[in-house]
């Protein structure tokens, strides 16, 4: 009866012009551009601790995009002119042999901004360059932003106990970032890709690098061009959720916990089936 159901639905979505199962066109001459912007340090007015760890985020990231086709480019500790430059220089681009675009920040930062070395750059202007109106060639093409930040001043803890852990990190050092990314774009095709749930904190070993991008890049590796892109985020939700950290400047010595979460405005199946 339930299989009757879903046939039923099915039959019905389609009449109406909606195939649930369309997928985004991904046989393009090219996968498309990659940017990433790898904030470790910066000036020292600024008043900011170096983000240690984050080199190892950015070498995870680069292998994993290369290896889905990406044509990667990275920028380290990009000033605020800069990285606007490089920004602007891309939705200027003819994307129109590319199946989508991606850009990854990891970075400090506070409200609706991210910080570059010297300064801070609103969310919605990274992400408004690459509206369709401002970037016509990636018009009804995927849109990726991923953000490794905090995103408020709250630790996640735990409320059941279980016998599952994704490491032993219990006793390790651990470092947050800061960032409170408080807006989405209207535009379709868009999906952004953040660290930790609003108003917490997000979790970086100083040696592996943060906890999300090693469980993203771990799952890119697994079943980045088998899976569906929201899939395989729900996945890296899922495994991160089972990461957990008793901060030595606790003094309850409760375990902290973490669970990244995405914005879908993808109008289609996401797959980065290999070329």
């Amino acid at each position: 009866m339930e299989n009757l159901k879903e046939i039923d639905s099915f039959k019905e979505l389609c009449i109406a012009g909606l195939n649930p199962n369309e997928e985004y066109r991904m046989t393009h001459k090219r996968r498309g551009l990659a940017l990433i912007f790898n904030q470790e340090r910066f000036y020292w007015r600024l008043e900011m601790n170096d983000r240690h760890g984050t080199n190892a985020d950015r070498h995870s990231l680069e292998k994993r995009l290369l290896d889905l086709n990406f044509d990667v480019r990275s920028y380290d500790d990009a000033k605020q002119t800069e990285v606007l430059d490089r920004i602007h220089e891309a939705a200027e681009e003819d994307h129109s042999d590319a199946d989508c675009f991606l850009l990854v920040f990891l970075s400090h930062g506070e409200n609706n901004c991210v910080y570059t070395y010297d300064g801070m750059i609103n969310i919605q202007d990274i992400t408004a360059a690459f509206r369709g109106d401002n970037c016509p060639s990636l018009v009804g093409k995927p849109k990726i932003f991923i953000f490794q930040a905090c995103r408020g001043n709250k630790c996640d803890t735990s409320v059941v106990i279980t016998a599952a852990s994704a490491n032993d990190e219990v006793n390790n050092e651990v470092v947050v970032d800061a960032s409170a990314i408080k807006t989405l774009p209207a535009a379709a095709d868009f999906i952004m890709c953040y660290s930790v749930a609003e108003g917490f904190y997000s979790f970086r070993d100083p040696i592996k690098g943060s906890w999300y991008i090693q469980d993203l890049c771990e799952l890119l590796e697994k079943c980045g061009s088998r899976l569906e892109f929201t899939e395989l985020l729900t996945l890296v939700n899922r495994k991160l959720a089972m990461r957990s950290v008793r901060m030595r400047s606790d003094p309850n010595g409760s375990e902290k916990k973490q669970v990244p979460c995405f914005a879908s405005m993808l109008t289609k199946k996401l797959y980065f089936r290999q070329k």
